[in-house]
């Protein structure tokens, strides 16, 4: 039988910390990834800086060196591959996890998980497992707005680079670190920016080196912003927007919705997780992170729900030991009787 003491789905930090927990204890282990290393990382802006120190990213003890206060995405991808390297981790990439269900596993019957995957060309293959850990985190659900013009090819709701948006007119979604960061690099890239957010301020929780910059930018005019404004529907050159019940028309060569995130509840309800219609967050152990399928674990971002911003590197890196913890003592428990 295809089998492993525990099958992680996902590779990005949570996955990886909860694979060198598992191979540091001794289980057997497998690790599918659908897409790429830190897929998460790699969509982010190519010149983002974390708002972190380094020693805050490390997994398994090995040093993040950076000449920087704050390191770089290019920079945390390096060190990611080189975690992997380090630990020969076995990861299985280009394969997504797309079914997992209960069964018996052994001759005297013990209970275990069937991990159905499917690779990019479409091949099948069931895996068993005593355990699965969930480390898919949040950033391939963006929260739509589900407005008319969402799906133009102009509109995204991830932001990547300055150059393609030189004397462009762009508009950009939101009020928090993502869009501040991207409203102030098109500002200095040569894109005419526009800042729509429907609330009356910026949000709390703006980098606190990036809140006076984009706060002068905007009183100065180099970005205009629009607060308490709400898109009511996007177009191929321009967006409709509502203030106070009047509407307007804004001139729009590129539209970023850049409005967070959200663990994919219709996943998690596949594979059994009860998960919370409002919130989104899925049932599980505040202190194991074992949901309400047995031996069906979350690790990271994932158990967050539509709050995607409590959970970060810096502390959803240490929910892979905590479950491998609990998962050694689960068979330990069924090799007793």
């Amino acid at each position: 039988m295809n089998y492993s003491d525990v099958v992680i789905v996902g590779s990005g930090p949570a996955g990886l910390a909860t694979a060198i927990a598992a191979k540091n204890t001794g289980l057997s282990y497998r690790v599918f990834e659908k897409a790429v290393l830190v897929n998460t990382i790699l969509r982010f802006p190519i010149n983002m800086v974390f708002f972190t120190t380094p020693e805050l990213l490390e997994l398994g003890g090995l040093p993040f060196v950076s000449p920087y206060e704050k390191p770089t995405r290019a920079e945390a991808l390096s060190y990611y591959r080189r975690v992997v390297d380090t630990y020969n981790l076995q990861i299985e990439f280009g394969r997504e996890v797309i079914g997992i269900a209960r069964e018996k596993i052994g001759l005297n019957g013990t209970e275990g998980l069937a991990v159905e995957t499917q690779s990019g060309s479409g091949s099948r293959e069931v895996h068993h497992a005593f355990a699965v850990v969930l480390a898919t985190g949040c950033y391939d659900n963006p929260n739509m707005l589900a407005v008319p013009g969402e799906d133009l090819p102009h509109v995204s709701h991830y932001y990547d680079e300055v150059h393609a948006y030189y004397r462009k007119r762009v508009v950009i979604v939101g009020g928090k670190n993502s869009a501040a960061e991207a409203a102030l690099e098109l500002y200095r890239g040569g894109a005419h920016v526009t800042l729509i957010h429907r609330g009356n301020e910026l949000g709390d929780s703006i980098k606190y080196w990036v809140r006076p910059d984009i706060e002068n930018r905007i009183r100065e005019g180099s970005v205009t912003a629009r607060f308490e404004t709400q898109i009511v529907e996007i177009k191929s050159r321009e967006i409709v927007v509502e203030h106070k019940g009047t509407r307007n028309i804004l001139p729009a060569d590129a539209v970023f919705l850049l409005t967070g995130y959200h663990t994919d509840g219709d996943l998690l309800t596949r594979f059994g997780i009860k998960v919370d219609p409002v919130t989104s967050k899925p049932e599980h152990d505040l202190e194991t992170f074992e949901t309400n399928v047995p031996r069906l674990y979350l690790a990271g971002t994932v158990v967050s729900g539509i709050h995607s911003a409590q959970i970060f590197i810096e502390n959803g890196r240490f929910h892979g030991a905590t479950v491998v913890k609990q998962i050694q003592k689960q068979l330990q428990t069924r090799e007793k009787r």
